[in-house]
């Protein structure tokens, strides 16, 4: 199944970036992703976060790729207890499952963050620009050459090893 999603990090960002990149390419060795951008804190007053997308086939169950994800940010020394838009030292989201169109349990996908904000659709586009958003019907090109929502994106940033 191919799998797409959200890379953040605005928590000592760069080492958080650099070891999420690791962690999820020991796991899925053929993942890809995208640049990485510089983006405002949205929703609350807070550092600049770094945010990419990335995408790569799981061979696994929906339930044990969301499970990874929350054992890496885990291991990243995400906090859970906080308000939803806070400080985050490492936050991997799961943008999309294939086509599949899941309603909150164990996941909602395609998450709506996607036609939101331009800092989860941009990378998603660089990496993904003719796949097709699986209730749009529009490819994710499309969806950011017709992008009107707030802008966040302050610019791409390099990483040495991203």
């Amino acid at each position: 199944m191919r799998a797409y999603l959200s890379i953040g990090s605005n928590i000592d960002r760069e080492r958080n970036i650099r070891s999420a990149l690791a962690a999820l390419r020991a796991r899925w060795p053929g993942i890809v992703f995208s640049p990485v951008y510089e983006s405002e804190a949205v929703g609350f007053e807070g550092a600049a976060f770094y945010n990419l997308a990335a995408g790569f086939d799981a061979e696994e169950p929906l339930e044990a790729v969301l499970a990874a994800l929350h054992e890496i940010e885990s291991a990243h020394g995400r906090q859970r207890s906080g308000p939803k838009f806070s400080a985050r030292t490492l936050d991997l989201d799961l943008l999309s499952w294939g086509e599949a169109v899941v309603d909150g349990d164990p996941a909602t996908l395609p998450r709506r963050e996607i036609l939101k904000f331009d800092f989860v659709l941009r990378p998603l586009a660089d990496i993904a620009p003719t796949q097709r958003h699986p209730t749009q019907g529009q490819t994710y090109r499309e969806l950011w050459a017709a992008f009107t929502g707030p802008s966040s994106i302050r610019g791409a940033v390099s990483l040495a090893e991203a």
